[in-house]
């Protein structure tokens, strides 16, 4: 779970999450939005989490995805992009592979609406 990744950042920081999501412009509930939830944060606050960190988005992304969903019902969307640009992926930069992240969470999401799940 994203939370969970958070969390030890901000231990790894000597901050509180509480403290960090405010250093971060965002509201001191978020974070335990994100734990209730159990969801991952959007492109924007995932680069302001990247930055305040100092890892990176990818980062972020492998780990919480990889605690929060099994993979069958959680495809790896890095996997799902590579393959669509025939491994030429690995050259675009963070933002470019962000904004191509969060164009194949859009149209899955608009996929998944379609098909009432």
């Amino acid at each position: 779970m994203f939370y969970d990744l958070f969390c030890d950042l901000c231990a790894q920081k000597g901050v509180s999450p509480t403290r960090a999501a405010l250093d971060m412009g965002m509201s001191k509930a978020t974070p335990t939005t994100w734990k209730k939830k159990g969801t991952t944060p959007q492109a924007a606050q995932l680069q302001k989490i990247a930055d305040y960190f100092s890892v990176s988005v990818d980062s972020l992304l492998s780990c919480s995805a990889t605690t929060s969903e099994p993979a069958s019902t959680n495809p790896d969307i890095l996997d799902e992009i590579d393959i669509a640009f025939y491994g030429d992926y690995k050259a675009l930069g963070d933002e470019q592979k962000e904004i191509l992240r969060d164009m194949a969470r859009t149209m899955r999401r608009r996929r998944e609406e379609k098909e009432g799940k």
